[in-house]
């Protein structure tokens, strides 16, 4: 008696690559859509044509459009490193490892630079849509908390090194580092008031280290078990 031949799942690396293809296809659509004519006014037929799938391609890969906006904004945000945590991500190691605190808060300027670059017009449409859509207020409400977190822990980095100004406690320091990098700022100054990319970078850095650092803390970190007077 033959032994039956158990059907299999195909699958292979091409079709893998193919279906990663085509959500990412999907997402560019989306995207180009969003941010030419805002969330409520962009239906899911009309990325389906965009993108040139057939609509049911679309729900394959995502539930709803608010469900798509949730995928596009994490792409965007992590760009290849999208499934790390924000903490575990290399900009993010670079600043930990990097011991001088102007130097760090540049290295912040300059990712705040990159994020906005690649998704500022994404940021204001979730901002403009958060009214309408309870998923996509959610949405904005997680992306604000989640800054702040990670301003958060930039600012205990700064705090253990004795690098903050003397009036400046955590939390105070916090809303100010979250305050200047929030996308609101950007928004403001470069797609309203023409600033380069270039000059917001370099005003965000000069800012940070004029609001938060204390000019009088020498920029080498402090050997372990010692106060900023040595001790």
């Amino acid at each position: 008696m033959e032994t039956p031949v158990k059907s299999r799942r195909y699958d292979s690396p091409r079709r893998r690559e193919q279906a990663e293809a085509t959500r990412q296809a999907i997402l560019d659509a989306a995207q180009r859509l969003f941010e030419r004519q805002g969330y409520p006014a962009t239906s899911m037929p009309s990325i389906a044509e965009e993108a040139g799938v057939a609509l049911k391609t679309i729900y394959v890969h995502f539930d709803t459009k608010a469900a798509l906006v949730h995928m596009l904004w994490d792409a965007r945000l992590g760009g290849e490193e999208a499934k790390l945590p924000v903490l575990e991500r290399d900009w993010y190691q670079a600043l930990v490892k990097e011991p001088d605190p102007e130097q760090k808060l540049r290295l912040v300027a300059a990712q705040a630079r990159r994020v906005k670059t690649r998704s500022g017009a994404l940021l204001e449409m979730i901002r403009n849509a958060a009214s309408a859509d309870s998923e996509i207020a959610d949405l904005w409400a997680g992306i604000q908390a989640k800054l702040l977190d990670v301003q958060r822990a930039i600012i205990e980095q700064l705090h253990a090194s004795h690098a903050l100004a003397p009036s400046l406690d955590i939390p105070r320091a916090t809303d100010i580092l979250w305050t200047l990098n929030h996308p609101n700022v950007w928004q403001l100054l470069v797609p309203n008031r023409g600033w380069t990319d270039e000059e917001y970078e370099q005003w965000l850095g000069d800012t940070f280290c004029s609001q938060l650092l204390d000019p009088h803390a020498s920029n080498k970190p402090h050997p372990p078990g010692r106060d900023a007077e040595g001790r």
